[in-house]
């Protein structure tokens, strides 16, 4: 191989390893479960691999979990049937179940730009307030 072509290998090896790939980078959200809301550390992210860390609050006397659905709906207009929302009628990304109080978990997905409403989908959670949404943008 000539001098010049690995020149030009190792240049384009060197330039993409150095390359900030932001779109590519992991972000993390905290999410806190309360008893009758859910608050983010932020409700907007770029498009990519997301981390949710999930913690039920200490002073709460219930179990949680975080349903995450992809809607154009509002958080707080989802369908809802005996206390739940119908999650079949949505575009489910996944969940977290079963956070004790003063417990949490760790959930991550792959998110494409779009609007989602996370919540708590246990029977009268969702009614008591427990929704809110995570935009993410390209």
């Amino acid at each position: 191989m000539c001098a010049t072509c690995r020149f030009i290998i190792l240049a384009g090896v060197i330039t993409l390893g150095m390359t900030s790939h932001a779109s590519w980078a992991e972000q993390t959200v905290n999410a806190t479960l309360l008893s009758n809301s859910i608050q983010l550390g932020t409700h907007n992210v770029k498009a990519g691999r997301i981390t949710l860390e999930v913690r039920n609050a200490a002073d709460n006397s219930m179990e949680h979990e975080l349903v995450v659905l992809k809607t154009d709906l509002a958080d707080d207009a989802l369908p809802v049937s005996k206390g739940e929302v119908l999650e079949r009628r949505l575009n489910k990304i996944g969940e977290v179940e079963g956070i004790a109080p003063g417990k949490s978990k760790r959930v991550s997905f792959r998110l494409a730009p779009g609007h989602y409403a996370l919540i708590c989908n246990k029977p009268g959670h969702y009614a008591a307030g427990m929704h809110t949404e995570l935009v993410v943008t390209p």
